[in-house]
């Protein structure tokens, strides 16, 4: 009886010390920022991707299909936040070197260092990430939330669609400062 008493509370113990990480998710970072001066933060929503006038094919239908959510947070560098872009850059690099995301690849366009990431698997993406940073722009992050999203065709869409501006423009305070 002893045993299993001391067997039971070491299992709660390990299971409470788990849970008790101080480790930082993306989910839980997008939460942080959303309100925080300086923040540009918002959920896009998938209709913008896209308008009914669009002239797309039926698989990239159906591939947008397959996204549900797309998040988005930024911070602008500027002089006085030079301090803040670092912090947040850095803990942005700290949350990315989770094993749960997987590289897709890293290029520099205009100064800008983007990363793109997934989580899933490979023909079964449940998230695909753009990270970017710039000493001139600021730091960002984009998400897009989905199932089963295939990487191939979300490339092959993101290609052919065109973001509906006026659909954004008339979103009203998708962005908080």
């Amino acid at each position: 009886m002893k045993n299993t008493s001391t067997l039971l509370a070491m299992i709660l113990f390990v299971h409470l010390a788990n849970s008790c990480t101080d480790e930082k998710s993306l989910q839980k970072y997008l939460v942080e920022t959303s309100g925080k001066q300086g923040f540009m933060t918002g959920d896009i929503p998938v209709s913008s991707l896209t308008s009914a006038k669009a002239a797309v094919s039926d698989e990239i239908k159906e591939t947008i299909k397959s996204v549900q959510k797309i998040n988005v947070a930024f911070l602008k560098k500027t002089v006085e936040n030079e301090t803040v872009y670092e912090t947040e850059k850095n803990t942005l690099k700290t949350i990315f070197t989770n094993k749960d995301y997987k590289s897709l690849g890293k290029m520099k366009m205009k100064g800008m260092n983007v990363t793109v990431y997934f989580t899933g698997e490979t023909d079964a993406i449940e998230e695909i990430i753009a990270f970017g940073y710039s000493n001139e722009v600021g730091v960002g992050v984009a998400r897009i939330l989905g199932e089963n999203m295939n990487p191939a065709k979300m490339f092959e869409m993101l290609n052919a669609i065109n973001v509906d501006e006026g659909n954004i423009k008339n979103m009203g305070n998708i962005f908080k400062d």
